[in-house]
């Protein structure tokens, strides 16, 4: 950790700038918005992908182009959601836009249900003083299109992550390949028209259809690329917004994929050192080598005789990626890991690896259609290959190859891949939250968006190492605080060109019986 603290300092040093003056937040309660072009109605208690989760909200629609290049062609929705404000209309404070990340995959629709009635440890008076607004991006869970390729792809049994010879690495990727043509097959020119961009162009048709001369905006991981993707083509239309746990800018597509290898391996390590401290509970070994090594050994035993058919190297990857992004997972994942190293119990293990279904299916295959698209990925698989063995013969073993293939069909996708976008400007009002530790983007994301949004704010958790890292399952008050009277007002830390202010992580998960 050590290191990586020092590393981070350089970094900043070399990413700061000439101090500015610090631009005031404009303050104020905004008047009742117009009605807009919505058609709210009650969300179904049912919903065919999220149950129960939608009730209390308002459904409703927003249609757009399909190509913005031709405004009047083809037309696409996109399904939102709505918590509305519960103070009185001269308090009301405008919308607030949500995306969960995960790059654009998950349903986000759910989301207004938490942050309206403040279980995210978000102010009471904040939450009610908004409409919260949940929305599936183009292709996602409800919107129309919604996107699913080949479902066999990710059904089980996958092919082990780690090729042990040259014709498994073929195998697989031939895989990939077939499944890229899959979906170019089925969705032909529509996937040129999945970028980030043509999100950040939906986010504007959504204000309009709001009423809203200005938004607010929450977005973690690509939510949060997603939000600074707007923020420079629409500078003047942001109230406010909270990025957390920020994709850098300069590496979108195969770099930003690539340096994943070595952020997993390090948390993944604190993961091995956690369980090591609880021995007594999880009989797993007293160091982080010896609890590693059990992760191991079951991973082999799964190789050599995959549970029920259907559990092998591939899903036990897909289990344990959790624990290098979440260390609210790590309790699960520790019993799962102990019950079935230490007794040969496989129940957890079998509950935590259901087949795919829709959203599962869904969310590979949006989150392809836009990262294949944002940036560039090198075409040549040798290229790949190279890679991703030096990475994993450099020790990074946790899930370099797992990595690498969840984004294989970008070497063939079908439909054009950018440059990525330009990020950044001078004038929009930006609040960064970031952990130290985030396994998805590493410190470097954060720091680059600081720089490149002079107006903006960088807040770091220090030790930190959940993605999404404020307003959520982290449970971090000063975090929350700090967004809070962001939200509630635009207090904002001092700028100090870097890291803005700090607040220290929640210490681990204490398990049951500890």
């Amino acid at each position: 950790m050590k290191k990586l603290a020092s590393v981070t300092a350089v970094i900043v040093i070399g990413l700061s700038g000439p101090a500015v003056a610090p631009v005031a937040a404009a303050e104020g309660t905004v008047a009742p918005a117009a009605t807009g072009t919505v058609a709210w109605s009650p969300c179904p208690d049912n919903d065919p992908n999220l149950g129960p989760m939608l009730k209390g909200l308002e459904c409703g629609a927003v249609e757009v182009p399909l190509d913005y290049d031709s405004p009047s062609g083809q037309k696409i929705k996109l399904a939102l959601t709505r918590a509305r404000h519960t103070v009185a209309d001269g308090q009301y404070k405008g919308v607030v836009l949500l995306h969960r990340g995960q790059w654009p995959g998950p349903i986000s629709r759910d989301m207004p249900t938490r942050y309206a009635q403040g279980t995210t440890g978000l102010a009471a008076d904040v939450s009610a003083a908004y409409d919260w607004i949940g929305f599936d991006p183009r292709g996602v869970g409800a919107s129309e299109p919604s996107i699913v390729c080949d479902p066999s792809y990710i059904n089980p049994l996958l092919p082990a992550p780690v090729p042990k010879t040259a014709q498994d690495e073929q195998n697989s990727v031939a895989r990939a390949k077939a499944y890229a043509k899959s979906c170019g097959d089925k969705y032909g020119d529509v996937l040129d028209h999945f970028t980030t961009a043509d999100s950040a162009r939906d986010l504007d048709r959504m204000r309009i259809a709001l009423g809203q001369e200005k938004i607010s905006y929450y977005g973690i991981d690509w939510g949060g690329y997603l939000g600074s993707v707007y923020a420079t083509m629409y500078p003047d239309r942001v109230k406010r917004m909270v990025l957390d746990s920020v994709p850098s800018p300069s590496g979108v597509g195969y770099q930003d994929q690539m340096a994943k290898s070595f952020t997993s391996e390090h948390n993944g390590g604190l993961f091995f050192a956690w369980v090591a401290t609880y021995d007594s509970v999880y009989h797993l070994g007293t160091t982080a080598d010896a609890v590693e090594a059990n992760y191991y050994e079951g991973l082999e035993t799964v190789g050599a005789a995959p549970v029920d058919g259907k559990i092998g190297p591939g899903e036990w990857t897909n289990v344990f990626e959790q624990v290098a992004y979440r260390s609210w997972t790590w309790e699960s994942r520790a019993k799962i890991l102990s019950d079935f190293v230490v007794h040969g119990d496989a129940t957890a293990l079998r509950a935590d690896s259901p087949t795919p279904g829709f959203p599962q299916q869904n969310r590979v295959a949006t989150t392809n259609a836009v990262n294949c698209t944002d940036g560039r990925w090198p075409k040549d698989w040798n290229v790949w290959s190279a890679a991703l063995a030096g990475q994993y013969a450099a020790g990074n073993h946790l899930l370099t190859w797992s990595n690498g293939w969840y984004s294989a069909p970008c070497a063939f996708w079908p439909a054009q891949s950018h440059a990525p976008a330009q990020v950044g400007n001078s004038s929009a009002d930006i609040l960064l939250v970031q952990p130290q530790y985030d396994a998805a983007h590493g410190m470097f994301g954060a720091l680059d968006m600081r720089v490149r949004f002079p107006n903006s704010r960088l807040i770091v958790e220090l030790g930190g190492h959940n993605v999404g890292s404020a307003l959520s399952a982290n449970n971090n008050p000063c975090l929350n605080t700090r967004v809070s009277d962001y939200l509630r007002d635009g207090t904002r830390p001092t700028s100090w060109w870097g890291i803005d202010a700090t607040c220290q992580a929640p210490a681990d998960p204490v398990p049951s019986g500890a």
